[in-house]
């Protein structure tokens, strides 16, 4: 604990604080059926290649949302840093704040570009950045934020036609009753980005992985 509070560590310590302010603020937005990195996403310039553009395609290997990247990367800085004080403490003395940050930055984005391949492969993607969001009614999908009804819209889990897994926002359809988490639906219907979704019925559950079933 001294550590994280010396001045030395300062940039690590904001760098922890500033992730695990983030990690709050989007499963906050989750819950409320909405995903702050998606938005953030949304709200990004479309790149034109080479410049920061170039850079951030190098590192961001695996086309995770911005606000995941920036997560990996605070997470390797602050730990790279840490690491590197304890060390220097324990050899001689913590080095001056700047002198430290700069092998942790260096060394954090190979990490970073290295983990984002690793975790495109565990976060869903969304809809809107692969495939027409119609492809997805007459899909069953499994509730993962709820319960769905037709207020505030939830989210669920699917696959596309690829096999590749994706999250995406839904609500229950007018007069359905309220779909808990966990339950099996089925999207019939898109309106602005949302979907429309039922009870799964009975006679396409049966599949193994029903996920993957589509409306005949």
């Amino acid at each position: 604990m001294d550590l994280f509070l010396a001045p030395q560590a300062a940039p690590f310590a904001v760098a922890s604080i500033i992730l695990v302010t983030i990690t709050v603020l989007e499963m906050g937005c989750l819950l409320l059926g909405v995903s702050l990195s998606e938005l953030v996403d949304k709200a990004m310039p479309e790149g034109q290649g080479g410049g920061l553009s170039g850079l951030m395609s190098w590192v961001n290997r695996g086309g995770v949302p911005i606000l995941v990247l920036l997560m990996i990367f605070l997470g390797f800085f602050a730990i790279n840093g840490f690491v590197l004080q304890a060390v220097a403490r324990a050899i001689w003395m913590p080095l001056p704040a700047v002198l430290a940050s700069i092998p942790a930055f260096a060394v954090a984005i190979p990490q970073t570009r290295w983990a984002s391949s690793l975790v495109s492969r565990i976060v869903p993607r969304d809809e809107t950045y692969v495939i027409d969001p119609a492809d997805f009614v007459g899909r069953l999908a499994e509730v993962t934020v709820g319960p769905l009804d037709q207020g505030l819209p939830g989210r669920v889990r699917t696959k596309d036609r690829h096999g590749n897994w994706h999250t995406l926002r839904a609500r229950a359809a007018v007069d359905a009753d309220t779909i808990p988490i966990g339950a099996e639906v089925l999207l019939v219907d898109t309106v602005s980005n949302v979907f429309i979704a039922i009870v799964a019925p009975s006679d396409m559950t049966t599949e193994p992985n029903p996920n993957s079933t589509e409306l005949s």
